[in-house]
C-alpha cells in the first residue's frame, strides 16, 4: 500500500527518542518475522521489518547510545544502550541492507506489511488471521 502523502523518507527513533533515524525510499520490502530469536529480541509475538538499502538509512541523532548484539555468526541487533528499544538487525547474508523495526518509525512508510516468513516457527498463542503470504520450513523463507 502506498500513501500519497508520504515524502521520500520517514523518521523514526527509539522509546526515549534518544536515538532518531531517517530511512529513505523506496524501502524493499515490509514483513513479519517469527523466527525465535525475533522473538525474544523483541519480548513479542513477532516483529515486523521493514528492509531498508544501507544507502538510505541514517542515524541522525544519539549515535553513540547505540548498542549492538551479536545475535548470531552473521547477524547484529542494534539497540538504543539508553531505554534499550530495538532499532535495526544487520546480517552478512544481506549485507545491502538493513532491517529496521516498523514499530520505531513516527512517520508513515511507503508500503504496509506485505507477508510473513519463519512462519512454521511462530508462537502456538498467537493467531494470525490476515492474507498475507506466508513463508517458513527449514529456511524460514519456503511456502507454507
Amino acid at each position: 500500500m502506498t500513501d500519497n502523502s508520504v515524502s521520500g523518507a520517514a523518521r523514526g527513533a527509539c522509546l526515549c527518542r534518544s536515538v532518531q533515524f531517517k530511512a529513505g525510499f523506496p524501502t524493499l520490502f515490509c514483513c513479519h518475522c517469527h523466527c525465535t530469536m525475533c522473538r525474544r529480541a523483541h519480548g513479542a509475538a513477532y516483529v515486523t521489518w521493514v528492509g531498508v538499502p544501507v544507502e538510505q538509512w541514517r542515524v541522525t541523532a544519539g549515535a553513540e547510545l547505540l548498542r549492538s548484539y551479536e545475535s548470531s555468526d552473521h547477524g547484529r541487533r542494534m539497540f538504543c544502550g539508553n531505554c534499550g528499544s530495538t532499532l535495526c538487525y544487520e546480517s552478512s547474508h544481506h549485507p545491502e541492507r538493513i532491517d529496521v523495526a516498523l514499530a520505531n518509525f513516527y512517520e508513515p512508510i511507503d508500503r504496509a506489511p506485505e507477508f510473513h516468513v519463519f512462519f512454521s516457527d511462530r508462537t502456538p498463542w498467537t493467531s494470525i488471521g490476515d492474507e498475507l503470504m506466508k513463508l517458513g520450513g527449514e529456511s524460514g523463507f519456503e511456502p507454507v
